[in-house]
């Protein structure tokens, strides 16, 4: 099995749709800190498992220095959005999302 990891830092705001009081629920951002891990039983072609350069571009030019309420299409937690950069990576099984230094999610395909 052959694996890499891509660790990339975006700055994006939010705010959360939450069934309690919280400061989250207005607008502020983060310098978020995703780490792509991908893996492969076979290289392809060019020798990869995933370009680290696609995994850059597919999340980057989505979300670096946007409103994330704005382009994606469901309440931004960091879960989700592990989730969804998870769906969107070639090869990808995990990714963990930190938006600040001691708040890390992660998601896992099984």
């Amino acid at each position: 099995m052959y694996y890499v990891t891509k660790r990339i830092e975006i700055s994006g705001s939010h705010s959360l749709k939450l069934s309690y009081p919280s400061k989250c629920t207005s607008l502020h951002g983060h310098n978020w800190i995703l780490t792509i891990h991908c893996r492969a039983r076979e290289l392809n072609a060019d020798g990869m498992v995933t370009d680290f350069t696609t995994i850059k571009q597919e999340l980057t030019e989505m979300l670096d220095h946007k409103n994330f309420n704005d382009v994606l299409p469901f309440n931004p937690t960091a879960e989700n959005i592990a989730r969804w950069a998870c769906e969107r990576i070639p090869n990808c099984y995990r990714v963990d999302v930190q938006e600040s230094e001691g708040n890390i999610a992660a998601y896992e395909i099984d």
